[in-house]
């Protein structure tokens, strides 16, 4: 399990972050951490972990994601008032890439489930299990932006938030999303095991 993140911990790593690929939106120098990230962080942290523990189903990946995310964004020169939606689109992003990489820890999923004391039955942990990793595996198959949709639409974002963090008109937003619940259905039909 990994240690909670902090604002102090992730300045700290900020500065000592090593030079990577420049991003769209990272421009600042590679000492010069922003002077708002800490208001930033405790208001957009809750949102940017849920999103990315929906699409990888477990708190300590999502966390790790935010963790990268906010480092991102700490040496960013993205405006304080576009930071909400661009959090959350770079916490889809970065989760679908996970996801897409192959390096889910499905341990950690089957370790982080809480449930009620009684066992359940074995089978239905099994096909729940199943079921979840199918979506995932169906998703990460998905193009990028019908998945960011999905998952940013899913994770309670209004159209019109989808809308403003994807650069995307608000009346294409539903249109994207039932493509992309219909490739979906598509994919995880395809790829079902007959019975």
């Amino acid at each position: 399990m990994t240690a909670p993140v902090s604002v102090a911990g992730l300045r700290s790593a900020a500065r000592a972050w090593p030079e990577r690929k420049r991003r769209v939106g990272t421009s600042r120098d590679r000492t010069d951490v922003r002077a708002d990230l800490e208001a930033v962080f405790r208001s957009e942290y809750a949102r940017v972990v849920a999103v990315a523990a929906r699409v990888l189903g477990s708190r300590d990946q999502a966390e790790d994601v935010a963790q990268e995310v906010f480092l991102s964004f700490g040496r960013s020169s993205v405006p304080a008032d576009e930071a909400g939606g661009w959090l959350t689109v770079a916490a889809a992003h970065t989760a679908l890439n996970l996801l897409r990489s192959g390096r889910r820890r499905s341990a950690r999923e089957e370790a982080a489930e809480d449930g009620p004391t009684v066992v359940p039955d074995v089978a239905d942990l099994v096909v729940t299990r199943e079921e979840r990793r199918s979506v995932r595996a169906a998703l990460a198959r998905l193009p990028h932006k019908q998945a960011s949709a999905l998952v940013l639409r899913h994770s309670g974002l209004s159209y019109a938030e989808v809308a403003a963090a994807l650069d995307m008109s608000p009346g294409s937003v539903g249109t994207t999303v039932r493509r992309a619940e219909s490739v979906l259905l598509k994919e995880l039909n395809r790829h079902a095991s007959p019975e």
